[in-house]
C-alpha cells in the first residue's frame, strides 16, 4: 500500500492525490480537506445503492432468462411478456405529462442544431482536434473525401489537382446558392464580395458580370473582418455561421474571380470528451491522464506537440473570432465546440481509490473529479454549466441514482443545485422501455437524450440471450424494433418538452472513409427531429453540418410533435433466427466477420491501450470500433454458441484463423505483437473469452474482461 495515502478514511493512490491537490485545487475555493472529506462521505453514502442496483440488474436478467426458457421468444406471447416485465418491475408506471425544467444551458444545447463529435479525452491531440472542430473548411472536406468522385480527371493525387479543385469550388457554389441565394445570378458568377457602408449601416454588395446584386436575405450577412491579410465575410443560416474567406494571393483564391479561397463552416457545435467507451483507462495512472487532459481543456492550457509533414507542430485550443457586425457592434464567434464529458457508467470499479481495502465505483470518482476539473472552466460554458454524459444506465432508478450522485458532488464542492447537467444515453433496453420515466427523474438536470444504437443492440442481444438464435448483424439493423427505438426517443423527448430546451441526439456514423454514403444517409437524423448526431471526425462534422442548412430541425420537430409513440410491442419485436435458415457457409462467414472484428479491436486495446480506432473489417473496410461495437460482436457469437449454431471448437478455430488476418492487417505497426504466433497471449485469450464467456458477462459488457487483460499487460511490461 506504499502507493496509497489515507484521505478521510479512503486509501487514495498517490498519483490521484497529487493531481487533485497540486493541479486542480489551486485557484479554487475548495480545500483539500473539503474535497477528500466530501468525497469520502459521497462514496459511503452511494456505494451501497450502487451495489444494490447492479444486483437488481442481475436478478432481473435471471428472471427474463427463466421466462424465455418457459415461453421461448417474445413473439410467442408479446402481451404476456409485457405483463411479466411489469410484474417484476422492469417496466414502471409512466408519469403524467410534464415539461423538463433544466435551466442555465448554453445555446449550443437549446437553440442551435448541428453535429456532435465524440473523442477519447485520453489522447490530447484528438481531444484538441475535436474541441477545435467548431470550424472546418468545406473546400478541404470536399477535396479530401469521396463526396466528390475520386475517378478520372478529378481524382486526387500526390500533388494538388486543379481540376479537382475546380470541382470543389463549383460544388461549394451550389451550397451557397441553395443556402444564401442571390437576388440575381449565382455565386459561381461572382467577381467581387464587398462590404459597403460604415458605422451602423454596413451591407454586403456582390458583383457579377451582369452587374451588382445582393443576398436575397440581406439579414444573412452578420459580420466581417480582416484577419492576417484575408478578408472574411460572416453569413448565418438556421443559426449556423458560414465564413467566406477572400484571399486573392492564395493558390485557390488566385483562380477565383472574386478571390474566394475557402468556405469555412460552423461544424461541431458540441464535442463529447470521452472517459468511457473510447478510452482504455484501467488504473490510477490511466485515470489521472484522462483527468489531466480534461482539466487542460477546461482551463485552456492543453497543448500537444507532434510531427506532421516533417515539422514539429504544437496544437492548442483555438481562440474566439472577433468580427464587426453590420451595425458596427462587435460580433464574437466562439472558436471551440461546447465540451461535454462522458463519465463511465455504474458498473465498473477502480482501485485508484479504496474503501475498506476494496475498489470503489469508478462512476463515483469520475463524477467528483471531472466536476472538480470543470470548476476551472475559463473557455467552455458561458453559463457555468457542467455537462456530464452518463452512459449505460438501466432504467429510471439508475438515472435517479446518477442525479443523486451529482447532487452530492455539488454539495461537497459548494456548487449551486443543478449546476451539473446530465445527458441520458438511451442505450440500454430498460431505459428505452421507460424513457419518459427516466427523463422525469432528471427533469431539472437533463440536457440531452441520445440514442446509442450500438450499445442498445448489444443489450438487446444479451437481454434476449435465452430467447433463441439472434439474427446476423446486418439483418438486425433493418428490424422493426430499431425503427421503433429511434422514433420513441425523438417523440418521447418532444412530448417531455425538449424542443428548444435540450438536445435530442442520434448515433454514430461508423465508416469514416465513406463520406458520400454518410451524406446520403445522415440527413435522416435532423429530418427525424434530432438536434444533433454523432460523427467520427472533424471532416465528417463539416460535411454533416450541410444537413442542418438543408433541414430546419425545429420545423421537423413541430411536424412530428403530435405523432403517436410506437408501442412497446414494436420495441420488443426483435425476432430470432428461424431454424435452419442459414447455410453452413453463411454461418461461417458471419462467425469470421465477428471474430475478426473482435480480435482487431481487442488486440490494440489490450496491447497498446487504444480504446477507439479505425479497424479494418474482414473486407478491409475501415470501421470506427469501440467497446460498443465489440459488445455487439461478442454477444452475437456468444448467442450462437448458446443455441448451437456454432460449437466451442468452431469458435476457437475461427478466432485462430482470423488472428492471422488481423496480424497481416497490422503488419505495418512496429508496436504490434502478432497473435497467431501465440494463442495463449493475453490479447488473444481476452478476445476469445469475450465470445466463449460473453453470455456470462454482466449485461454483455466487455469492460471486465478487457480491463483485466490490459492490467496484465501493463504489469508485465513494467516488470
Amino acid at each position: 500500500m506504499s502507493d496509497y495515502q489515507t484521505k478521510s478514511g479512503l486509501s487514495v493512490h498517490s498519483l490521484l492525490v497529487d493531481f487533485v491537490e497540486k493541479e486542480v485545487l489551486p485557484g479554487l475555493e475548495v480545500s483539500a480537506e473539503q474535497f477528500w472529506s466530501g468525497f469520502a462521505g459521497m462514496v459511503a453514502e452511494h456505494a451501497p445503492t450502487n451495489a444494490s442496483l447492479l444486483a437488481k440488474r442481475d436478478a432481473m436478467q435471471s428472471q427474463i432468462d427463466d421466462w424465455h426458457h418457459k415461453y421461448g421468444p417474445v413473439s410467442s406471447n408479446p402481451q404476456g411478456y409485457e405483463f411479466f416485465l411489469r410484474d417484476i418491475g422492469y417496466l414502471v408506471p409512466e408519469p403524467a405529462d410534464f415539461t423538463i425544467e433544466t435551466e442555465g444551458l448554453d445555446p449550443e444545447i437549446t437553440t442551435l442544431c448541428g453535429p456532435q463529435l465524440v473523442v477519447p479525452v485520453s489522447n490530447a491531440r484528438y481531444a484538441l482536434n475535436a474541441a477545435n472542430a467548431r470550424w472546418g473548411s468545406l473546400y478541404d472536406a470536399y477535396y479530401g473525401t469521396d463526396v466528390i468522385s475520386r475517378q478520372g480527371d478529378i481524382a486526387p493525387g500526390k500533388s494538388y489537382n486543379p481540376a479537382r479543385g475546380a470541382a470543389v469550388v463549383d460544388k461549394a457554389a451550389s451550397f451557397l446558392d441553395n443556402t444564401f441565394p442571390l437576388s440575381a445570378g449565382s455565386h459561381r458568377d461572382v467577381t467581387a464580395y464587398s462590404v459597403v457602408g460604415a458605422g451602423d449601416s454596413a451591407s454586403l454588395e456582390i458583383t457579377t458580370a451582369a452587374g451588382t446584386t445582393a443576398l436575397k436575405d440581406a439579414a444573412a450577412f452578420v459580420g466581417h473582418a480582416t484577419n492576417g491579410g484575408k478578408f472574411e465575410i460572416v453569413l448565418r443560416h438556421n443559426g449556423l455561421h458560414v465564413i467566406l474567406v477572400i484571399d486573392k494571393g492564395s493558390v485557390i483564391g488566385g483562380t477565383h474571380a472574386a478571390g474566394l479561397s475557402d468556405v469555412i463552416m460552423e461544424s461541431a457545435l458540441t464535442t463529447i470528451q470521452d472517459c468511457e467507451d473510447s478510452v482504455a483507462a484501467v488504473d490510477a495512472e490511466d485515470k489521472v491522464g484522462v483527468y489531466r487532459n480534461w482539466l487542460g481543456l477546461m482551463n485552456g492550457t492543453l497543448q500537444d506537440t507532434f510531427e506532421k509533414g516533417g515539422k514539429q507542430v504544437t496544437r492548442k485550443l483555438k481562440q474566439d473570432g472577433v468580427y464587426t457586425a453590420p451595425d458596427g457592434s462587435e460580433l464574437v464567434l466562439k472558436g471551440r465546440a461546447l465540451l461535454l464529458v462522458r463519465n463511465v457508467g455504474h458498473l465498473m470499479t477502480t482501485d485508484a481509490v479504496l474503501l475498506d481495502g476494496k475498489p470503489i465505483g469508478e462512476g463515483l470518482m469520475d463524477a467528483a473529479v471531472t466536476v472538480l476539473c470543470a470548476m476551472q472552466d475559463k473557455v467552455n460554458s458561458r453559463t457555468g454549466a457542467v455537462y456530464i454524459v452518463k452512459p449505460k444506465m438501466h432504467g429510471p432508478e439508475e438515472v435517479a441514482f446518477a442525479c443523486a450522485i451529482f447532487g452530492s458532488v455539488e454539495k461537497m464542492l459548494g456548487l449551486a443545485p443543478n449546476t451539473v447537467k446530465i445527458g441520458i444515453m438511451d442505450e440500454e433496453r430498460r431505459t428505452s422501455a421507460n424513457l419518459k420515466a427516466a427523463i422525469y427523474e432528471a427533469r431539472q438536470r437533463v440536457f440531452f437524450i441520445n440514442t446509442g444504437f450500438l450499445d442498445r443492440t448489444g443489450d438487446e442481444i444479451h437481454t434476449a440471450m435465452e430467447a433463441g438464435a439472434v439474427l446476423r448483424k446486418d439483418e438486425i439493423k433493418n428490424e422493426r424494433w430499431i425503427a421503433s427505438y429511434e422514433d420513441r426517443n425523438v417523440l418521447i423527448g418532444l412530448a417531455c418538452g425538449l424542443s428548444g430546451r435540450a438536445q435530442i441526439g442520434k448515433g454514430m456514423w461508423a465508416r469514416p472513409d465513406d463520406m458520400a454514403a454518410m451524406m446520403e444517409a445522415k440527413g435522416g437524423h435532423p429530418n427525424s427531429g434530432a438536434n444533433t448526431a454523432w460523427v467520427p471526425s472533424p471532416t465528417a462534422a463539416t460535411l454533416h453540418a450541410l444537413h442542418y442548412h438543408q433541414i430546419d430541425v425545429f420545423a421537423a420537430q413541430h411536424r412530428r410533435h403530435n405523432e403517436a409513440v410506437p408501442d412497446l410491442t414494436a420495441l420488443f419485436s426483435m425476432p430470432v433466427q428461424a431454424p435452419f435458415a442459414l447455410s453452413r457457409e453463411e454461418i461461417t462467414r458471419e462467425l469470421e466477420n465477428n471474430a475478426q472484428g473482435i480480435l482487431g479491436y481487442v488486440v490494440r486495446w489490450v496491447q497498446q491501450g487504444v480504446g477507439c480506432s479505425k479497424v479494418p473489417d474482414i473486407n478491409n473496410v475501415g470501421l470506427m470500433e469501440d467497446r460498443a461495437t465489440c459488445r455487439i460482436s461478442s454477444q452475437a457469437v456468444a448467442n450462437w454458441l448458446r443455441h448451437g449454431l456454432v460449437s466451442r471448437d468452431e469458435v476457437t478455430a475461427t478466432f485462430e484463423r482470423m488472428a492471422t488476418v488481423v496480424d497481416q492487417q497490422n503488419a505495418g505497426d512496429p508496436a504490434y505483437r502478432p497473435m497467431a504466433e501465440n494463442f495463449q497471449s493475453v490479447a488473444f485469450r481476452a478476445a476469445l473469452d469475450l465470445a466463449l464467456h460473453g453470455a456470462d458477462q454482466p449485461s454483455g459488457y466487455t469492460e471486465p474482461l478487457l480491463h483485466a487483460a490490459r492490467r496484465k499487460v501493463k504489469a508485465r511490461d513494467k516488470s
